[in-house]
């Protein structure tokens, strides 16, 4: 992704809020009629009967209006995600999309959340909790020092190889990138909370914000399903965005983010080898169209399609180049399958990345660029691959 984007896991949680809050959803513009129909009830377990009770209590003590609240967050979410609103259609029987969704990584994701009881989904939308750890690590993590990468800083090592790699690779000034990790821990950190808090409920008052930065540490302790932030939800998104001032905190710079959840989603698949060098690669890449200039004005599908495709090539380029990672282009190609059929099939959405066969096509093009190069050890400029790939992209999207 180029810039911030909600986590695709909340796509997960909307299915399953929906059959626990049974919200009322007609007057939304767009937004269909059989969202209204129930699903079946989150399976219960992973909770002594002491900490169900004291989680019905905490959800006893929400303040007046937090119905409205999740209400308005969710309609929001899905006006401006309408690619995850198919896929909540498509999980209610409603008319499917024109891909398939339930690939590994979300079966995996899925599966992780099968011991979330209502109570528990409630509790972590009506806190705005799953938002958090995307902005903590957006807006404050600002530096590349004491960075860690997966839960147990099982990746770093490997992520901050293949970035001094990239660095090395492509001939952009990438000096000012940063990398940083994003992680659900920041949950537990009453005083990090209450800042992210501010940020997305500015509207309320300074108590009502203390309120929920109280109880979401709290939940954390009490919840297990939460794993105190280490569950993969919190987590799971990587992306790129460049240089913007946030006013009062300063400047946040050029950086590429990279979540503890989709990291471990894709080691738990068998793609630890690969994985963290080929998603750092395609955001990287969103880095050299950043410095390029290559983004259009306006953001249409057709925009989004062509730059993310484009950093699907530099990201395959780079791993199968033999002056880059050199891997082995059968092992990225199986990755590839996996990372691209996460599912976007939004055609008319401004977010849409390309269907996965375009995606893979953009790839297997970049392999093709080092593979057949008449100079194995000759590396293409930024500029010289950009153009070659321009002139390609006819082609790969009849694919």
């Amino acid at each position: 992704m180029r810039q911030l984007k909600s986590v695709l896991a909340i796509s997960v949680l909307l299915i399953l809020f929906f059959s626990s809050c049974k919200k009322e959803i007609r007057e939304e513009p767009g937004v269909q009629p059989a969202l209204q129909n129930e699903l079946p009830t989150a399976r219960a377990g992973g909770m002594t009967a002491a900490q169900r009770a004291r989680v019905k209590e905490l959800r006893a003590s929400l303040p007046a209006g937090v119905q409205e609240r999740i209400k308005a967050e969710t309609l929001k979410f899905l006006r401006l995600h309408p690619e995850y609103r198919k896929m909540v259609s498509q999980a209610l029987k409603a008319t499917a999309p024109p891909c398939d969704p339930n690939t590994p990584v979300l079966a995996w994701l899925n599966d992780q959340l099968a011991d979330w009881t209502d109570d528990v989904i409630f509790l972590a939308i009506a806190t705005g909790m799953l938002d958090m750890p995307v902005y903590d690590a957006l807006f404050f993590e600002n530096s590349s020092s004491n960075q860690y990468f997966g839960i147990n800083g099982t990746f770093t090592h490997s992520v901050t190889k293949t970035f001094k790699d990239l660095q090395r690779f492509w001939n952009i000034q990438s000096g000012d990138i940063v990398v940083v990790g994003m992680h659900g821990t920041m949950l537990q950190d009453h005083a990090r909370v209450l800042r992210i808090g501010r940020i997305l409920f500015p509207e309320e008052p300074e108590e009502v914000n203390e309120f929920y930065a109280d109880l979401i540490v709290q939940l954390m302790d009490v919840v297990p399903q939460y794993r105190k932030g280490n569950h993969p939800i919190f987590s799971f998104n990587a992306f790129a965005q460049s240089m913007f001032e946030f006013p009062p905190y300063g400047i946040v710079p050029n950086k590429i983010i990279l979540g503890d959840g989709i990291l471990e989603g894709f080691a738990a698949l068998g793609y630890k080898d690969v994985a963290p060098q080929a998603i750092l690669a395609h955001e990287f890449g969103h880095h050299i169209q950043f410095q390029l200039n290559l983004f259009e004005d306006e953001v249409t599908p057709e925009a989004t399609r062509r730059t993310e495709l484009m950093a699907d090539a530099y990201s395959a380029y780079y791993l199968s180049h033999a002056r880059g990672a050199s891997m082995q282009w059968k092992r990225v190609k199986q990755f590839l399958a996996v990372f691209f059929n996460i599912g976007d099939c939004s055609f008319d959405n401004p977010g849409h990345h390309g269907t996965p066969s375009q995606r893979m096509a953009a790839a297997e093009w970049g392999y093709s660029v080092a593979n057949n190069a008449q100079k194995q050890g000759h590396i293409l400029t930024a500029r010289q691959f950009t153009a070659k790939f321009e002139a390609a992209l006819p082609g790969i999207l009849r694919r």
